[in-house]
């Protein structure tokens, strides 16, 4: 999905800006409010058989993620159609359900690998390094027609995306409580469920051969949503154009900000059996810090043709505390730069010209 707004914009075109003089002064924009929603992960409570259908006695007992809002957060009109979505893991991987109400379920595309949001879809993102790179995008429609595909990292950051990427056994399905096409009843929703194996998630981290009870994946779900009307008797896109619904709200109108995307925890209960709660790992705060710089690095590259060279040049007192902004520091290249900021828990994060994150013990890519 690739929708971006003047501030996403301003980061893409960082490289290619006229630079002007030195002595003009910057006043760094605002970035969108910052509170990802969290989730816990329990585990499945019974073997989930995937034909699209959310059985009670599959998902009665796992919980719903948060309630959608649209991608521009509060100030944007709410969804005026539910949506809901569960998480539940086993042994083998990451499963996930989805109940989309809708009077007028329709879709048009059947080609495996197009591009799904041209029909009214529902979306999933994976970033299970947590480090907004190497991530997974799904997309579906109410046909079942899939479009799985990886990113190397965000575009705004210069993704390679693999659209003949394979998510090997994944599985899906799709039910619908009405009739597909057909504008002469009403229907209630279409509903979908999805399998990831682990061993396919980790091909997607550095080194990290399994998840456990504690772990932390960055995930969002959308759905693109067209008003559609009736003409000579089948569905048809209006020119109202389309709705972005989303679980994590990302203050513009691009979900390829896996910064602002929900935490999803590994609880190592079986869902019904008990509750776990959220631990924010207080790290994140670090490299918040650390990704405010780098939105700042983008906005100085735009408007000088090249990065800031010391840390003055970022205002970083305007992010953190005195304390904090002593603790950073800053090396670059004519071209390169990378940003490190000791967290509360000892570890040391990094991040680099292209988005990346990583602490001291990781191996960067």
């Amino acid at each position: 999905m690739i929708k971006n707004t003047l501030w996403t914009a301003l980061l893409l075109l960082a490289s290619c800006s006229q630079p002007v003089s030195k002595d003009k002064a910057i006043d760094y924009k605002q970035v969108p409010d910052y509170n990802p929603p969290t989730y816990v992960c329990y585990k499945a409570p019974a073997p989930i058989h995937i034909d699209g259908r959310l059985t009670d006695e599959e998902w009665g007992a796992i919980p719903v993620v948060s309630g959608f809002t649209d991608i521009e957060g509060g100030s944007r009109p709410a969804p005026e159609l539910q949506t809901q979505v569960k998480i539940a893991y086993d042994d083998q991987g990451l499963y996930v359900g989805a109940i989309l109400e809708e009077p007028h379920v329709w879709a048009t595309i059947t080609k495996h690998d197009s591009i799904i949001y041209l029909d009214n879809a529902f979306e999933l993102f994976i970033d299970p390094g947590n480090n907004t790179h190497n991530y997974l995008e799904y997309e579906v429609n109410a046909l079942g027609t899939v479009w799985d595909l990886f990113l190397t990292k965000p575009y705004r950051d210069g993704a390679q995306t693999l659209s003949n990427w394979e998510t090997a056994g994944m599985q899906s399905a799709v039910h619908v409580d009405g009739t597909l096409n057909n504008p002469k009843d009403t229907d209630k929703s279409w509903s979908i469920e999805i399998f990831f194996p682990w061993s396919s998630i980790r091909q997607m981290t550095r080194g990290k051969d399994k998840f456990a009870a504690g772990d932390v994946l960055r995930m969002n779900f959308m759905r693109v949503q067209w008003s559609p009307e009736v003409k000579d008797g089948k569905y048809v896109k209006t020119g109202k154009g389309e709705n972005y619904w989303v679980w994590a709200p990302l203050g513009i109108v691009s979900i390829h900000l896996p910064e602002y995307w929900g935490y999803v925890q590994l609880s190592d209960k079986v869902a019904g059996t008990g509750e776990t709660p959220f631990v924010k790992n207080p790290a994140e705060e670090t490299k918040w810090l650390l990704r405010n710089l780098y939105y700042r690095q983008n906005e100085y590259a735009a408007t000088f043709g090249s990065y800031a060279s010391t840390l003055a040049e970022l205002k970083p007192e305007e992010l953190c505390s005195p304390g904090q902004a002593r603790q950073l520091t800053l090396h670059t290249t004519p071209s390169l730069y990378e940003i490190t900021a000791p967290a509360p828990d000892g570890t040391v994060w990094h991040i680099r010209q292209d988005g990346l994150v990583w602490d001291s013990h990781e191996v960067t890519q």
